[in-house]
């Protein structure tokens, strides 16, 4: 594939011809795949020597377009590429060998990039792949270094849960050792899996392959979670802006399995007065909320796909920031983002959920399914992001008073309103709150994604309403 961005530069050509090169060095006798014909992909395979298979030729609605199944015989040559498939062949040995090459797709951070001491701005994990000659290398490499200050290696154990979360009706004492064996394919327990380097802390983690590794750590989920249903979420691109709330909502959705690929986006830094509320230790006072957020997600789970906008949503990174998003969670506290970025999701499609922290209110905007629908269901008027720019304080405060439905709010923040300030420095937040809007948003976030019922709405989950006398179910009979 070729970013969009990265189009009209030859390097599709390359892609293929390295590509059908391989096949040609390795011995193949022919290649057969798929291709798109909505912008003449077929056609561009063509060129290469590929024919389309009669009869073939279906309507895939995932992709909006037909789908074609296309065949390459080796002996009939490349045609009009046929030079530099020849050319690529002879060098495919080569490239295949290179040792200095990235190691894994999936590694975050290339093994020449293990030096120093422990990184206090890094976020992103390196991931070292033993079988590889070169992370094999790099893993030995940063073991003599000093870097490591912790070895965490239960891969046996984790194999043992792997078994039996594929077989859960063997005996609880039965032996495993040949399933074990047999899942080690020849390889010694240190040579299987992956070992994660997390360079903020300093500890080297031995985990299973991704796949393996998914299936064991979301194996509890099923019974609610399918794993055909873990599967699609997992296929799902998430953006959080504002990790102060989006922070338990983020390690939420990671927890989860909701989101395999995220866009985390806050200019803040971690403060002491976070401390009340946002999941994190002194240690992270001065760091960025969305490194903070990114790191605890890949502790969670080191295969995760994340890119951070410590900017914050802005207008320059704002297209960059929703592109490829299937849904956005907005908890940030300015109301240029707040309206900007939904905005913009309405153009796209994409449906917003959002917690207001008070109340338990949960908000839903279905902007998939309704793309005319009104911003904030119409609370806030016409107004647009740019607008924002003209507005007083004052007018500011009433817009998003507007927004959360000043007549709804807790007795306890409609107070507070006229103290900010005076006696206080900022609006009011409790941890218990901002778990419960952790928990709504995923559950509004996986009905959403795996075509559940979820209409756009504003709806409230208060603990003042739910925990009285009155909805007590054991009530005593003395």
């Amino acid at each position: 594939m070729v970013e969009h961005r990265a189009r009209k530069l030859g390097l599709g050509a390359y892609l293929n011809a390295v590509a059908i090169g391989a096949a040609h060095a390795l011995g193949a006798k022919a290649m057969i795949g798929t291709s798109g014909t909505k912008d003449g992909q077929h056609l561009f395979h063509e060129r290469f020597g590929f024919r389309c298979v009669e009869g073939t030729r279906r309507h895939v609605e995932h992709y909006t377009e037909d789908v074609v199944i296309m065949f390459h015989d080796v002996e009939a040559g490349a045609g009009e590429y046929h030079e530099l498939v020849t050319r690529m062949r002879g060098e495919f040995p080569e490239l295949a060998a290179v040792e200095h090459a990235p190691a894994v797709a999936l590694s975050h951070r290339r093994p020449h990039e293990l030096h120093g001491n422990a990184d206090t701005t890094a976020w992103q994990p390196v991931l070292l792949t033993p079988t590889v000659a070169a992370d094999r290398e790099a893993l030995q490499r940063l073991l003599d270094s000093g870097r490591v200050r912790e070895v965490h290696d239960t891969i046996d154990a984790q194999i043992d849960e792997l078994v039996r979360s594929r077989e859960p009706w063997l005996p609880p004492h039965e032996d495993l050792t040949r399933r074990k064996h047999e899942q080690l394919g020849g390889l010694t327990d240190w040579e299987y899996g992956t070992w994660v380097f997390y360079p903020w802390s300093q500890r080297l983690v031995h985990v299973l392959p991704r796949e393996e590794f998914r299936l064991v750590r979301t194996d509890r989920n099923r019974g609610k979670i399918e794993r055909p249903q873990q599967r699609s979420l997992l296929g799902r691109r998430i953006g959080v802006i504002g990790l102060s709330v989006g922070n338990s909502a983020a390690v939420t959705f990671a927890l989860e399995g909701i989101g395999g690929r995220f866009k985390l986006a806050d200019f803040d830094e971690f403060g002491l007065s976070n401390l009340n509320r946002l999941r994190a230790g002194v240690h992270h006072l001065g760091v960025n909320k969305a490194v903070i957020s990114a790191r605890q997600m890949f502790e969670i789970d080191p295969y995760l796909d994340i890119e951070i906008f410590t900017d914050g949503l802005t207008r320059q990174n704002l297209d960059e920031f929703t592109d490829g998003l299937d849904l956005v969670v907005e908890e940030c506290d300015t109301p240029y983002a707040k309206i900007a970025a939904r905005e913009a999701a309405r153009r796209r499609g994409i449906p917003v959920v959002m917690d207001c922290n008070d109340r338990g209110m949960l908000d839903v905007e279905r902007f998939d399914q309704e793309p005319n629908r009104p911003l904030l269901h119409g609370l806030i008027g016409d107004v647009t992001a740019d607008e924002l720019e003209t507005l007083s304080k004052q007018q500011k405060v009433d817009l998003i008073l507007a927004m959360v439905d000043a007549e709804r709010i807790s007795p306890e923040l409609r107070a507070s309103f006229g103290e900010l300030g005076r006696t206080l420095s900022s609006w009011p937040q409790l941890a218990s709150g901002v778990a419960l809007g952790g928990a709504l948003t995923a559950e509004a976030a996986r009905r959403i994604l795996l075509g559940a019922e979820c209409v756009s709405g504003r709806f409230y989950v208060d603990f003042a309403d739910l925990i009285t006398p009155a909805t007590n179910t054991a009530r005593s009979s003395v």
